[in-house]
């Protein structure tokens, strides 16, 4: 039976509600569903390298053997097996990692949330790179930080520039392979000196690694955890290695910190999905990763290569960007004059869709600048994307 006549509901939306914003980049993918649309904007990985049938095999033996296990609740922290190979994956000759250390997570966005949740207070301050990834920008703006900017130059983060800023600080996030946006990659070098300063501020460091096994080379750089374990949080996925569909990532974390990002986890969603826990396990307990990523270092290295000649032949002089040895994301400087917001208005008229720059920056925006994505674009049509892109910023200048 029907009420009739109902009085119409009062919303009063909390002041966290209010304050949510969407994706800019989700925006955009709304348009580039379009297939005249030649997309630079998304951050997807190439279907093209999904192992489809890989996939399908080990689900039907996990539906096979353990259905009725995999298709029951798990455990909050994740499914014992598959944490034992991401520990044993993590560990190195100067540095063991144990299972306890690892927490399963629903995509690493999740992660990002659940410690923005353990560690960020209402005016907390938060140290990040500029610019930095726009979905941990996201996840942290819910908890309402004070963003801080550390400086960064055309190799990466500066570590010498974190000591004006630190004080208070609640943590520093750091993408340091093949960064979203820019493709930049710290060195050697300066990974160190980083840890080492986060080390002597007693400042918790967030090593975000989603692209790190996707060096062109076939040379991932060694990771921050294994310099200082008991400071650096270190957060993985199987998103860019195998499907982001499975929303599948997990946070390596000492141990104080991963029982509460486990009691929040409890409180987000209980646990993550048993079922596409134990299909990755069987996909990659017996090395099938080391056989599938070089084909994927092979098809985006080749990739970038025709964007990076691509703009070479068709953006002006003055416009200048980065050369990354890895990942999915070229980065774009153009001209001081040029708003690449209002190019992308005119890049979208004539069916060529990129992200601008500005959503990358917590503080002081610089609006000349554009994230590309080559990865999920042929080489044909990249050409004559860039080509129209091209002409349209010239005819701006």
């Amino acid at each position: 039976m029907k009420i009739e006549n109902p009085n119409p509901i009062q919303w009063h939306f909390s002041d966290r509600a209010q304050q949510l914003q969407a994706s800019f980049i989700r925006e955009i993918l709304k348009i580039t569903q379009r297939p005249e649309i030649i997309s630079f904007a998304g951050g997807l990985p190439s279907p093209a390298t999904f192992p489809v049938e890989r996939m399908k095999e080990a689900f039907d033996k996990v539906l096979t053997d353990s259905g009725r296990v995999a298709l029951q609740y798990g455990p909050t922290d994740g499914y014992a097996p598959l944490r034992e190979w991401i520990a044993d994956y993590l560990s190195t000759d100067g540095s063991k990692i144990v299972p306890e250390q690892i927490l399963m997570v629903s995509g690493s966005q999740q992660a990002l949330d659940l410690l923005g949740k353990v560690l960020i207070d209402e005016g907390s301050r938060v140290l990040v790179e500029t610019p930095s990834y726009l979905g941990a920008l996201q996840a942290f703006s819910v908890y309402r930080p004070e963003f801080k900017s550390v400086d960064t130059d055309e190799h990466g983060l500066v570590p010498s520039s974190i000591d004006a800023v630190a004080q208070g600080a609640r943590l520093l996030y750091s993408l340091p392979n093949f960064q979203n946006p820019t493709g930049r990659s710290l060195s050697i070098e300066r990974r160190l000196e980083l840890v080492e300063t986060c080390a002597r501020l007693g400042l918790p460091l967030i090593e975000d690694d989603p692209y790190g096994a996707l060096s062109y080379k076939g040379e991932p750089k060694p990771r921050m955890l294994a310099m200082n374990p008991d400071g650096v949080i270190y957060m993985g996925s199987f998103s860019k290695v195998l499907t982001p569909g499975i929303r599948l990532g997990y946070v390596c974390a000492p141990l104080p910190l991963v029982r509460r990002l486990e009691l929040a986890k409890q409180a987000a969603d209980l646990h993550t999905a048993q079922l596409t826990q134990m299909v990755v396990h069987e996909v990659v307990k017996d090395g099938f990763l080391d056989r599938h990523i070089p084909t994927i270092r092979t098809l985006y290295g080749n990739q970038c290569q025709v964007m990076l000649d691509a703009l070479a032949e068709h953006f002006p002089a003055d416009a200048t960007w980065t050369t990354p040895e890895g990942g999915m994301f070229i980065w774009v400087t153009l001209p001081k004059q040029i708003d690449a917001l209002k190019l992308l208005d005119q890049a979208i008229a004539a069916r060529v869709a990129f992200v601008p720059g500005s959503p990358f920056y917590a503080n002081e925006p610089e609006t000349n600048t554009l994230r590309l994505s080559f990865v999920t674009v042929p080489p044909e049509r990249i050409r004559e994307g860039v080509a129209v892109l091209g002409k349209l910023i010239k005819d701006m200048l």
